[in-house]
């Protein structure tokens, strides 16, 4: 007899019934055509018995029915899953700069931490640049091969994004070693710098 599929199953709960090996393999033959134990048996190198405790697990979780005495994979329970229970929505990235309107121009060109795309304006293009440098620490030497991985991770075109970092003097070579030569810096002023008098409160 056929088992309805469970309507209230989540794309967790699917997955996670796929999560154990010989059931993931199970549902792979019924899938690819397989319907009888034996047959899922043979083509996935399973015992009989593990086929069908598998079989029965997948059954109950409405990723398999039973048709005229063969399993049928339903396929459709994922997406029937995302449909009744959509991903909730994505929070906000933080926000890459404490500045708003720094941040703003930040978002516009970089996504989850690359570089989508270089700036053409040149103010927005020094912002960004002056982002990117944070990734070196002021007073270190670095080798172009260092440099080269640290901008890669940031953005494809590495080698342009190093000549920008030169060309504003955010970067400075000498001798094929870099260092940081300029561009925004942490500095922790401690309690007394917070008043404007530089006296305690």
């Amino acid at each position: 007899m056929a088992t309805e599929p469970i309507s209230d199953a989540s794309p967790e709960m699917l997955i996670g019934l796929l999560a154990e090996s010989d059931r993931l393999a199970a549902f792979a033959a019924v899938v690819l055509g397989a319907g009888e134990v034996a047959e899922v048996a043979e083509r996935t190198g399973l015992p009989a018995r593990t086929v069908s405790a598998a079989l029965r697990r997948l059954e109950s979780g409405g990723l398999v029915e039973t048709v005229d005495g063969r399993a049928v994979a339903l396929v459709g329970a994922f997406k029937e899953a995302v449909r009744a229970r959509p991903p909730a929505p994505a929070e906000p990235d933080a926000e890459l700069d404490p500045d708003r309107a720094v941040a703003a121009v930040l978002r516009a060109f970089v996504r989850d931490g690359r570089i989508v795309q270089m700036p053409a304006a040149q103010g927005r293009r020094r912002l960004l640049l002056e982002h990117v440098v944070t990734t070196f620490e002021p007073g270190v030497r670095y080798s172009e091969r260092e440099v080269n991985a640290l901008l890669r991770a940031w953005y494809d075109d590495y080698a342009a994004l190093r000549r920008y970092l030169v060309d504003e003097v955010l970067l400075t070579r000498r001798d094929g070693v870099y260092w940081r030569s300029g561009g925004p810096v942490d500095l922790d002023p401690g309690p007394a710098a917070s008043d404007p008098d530089g006296l305690p409160g």
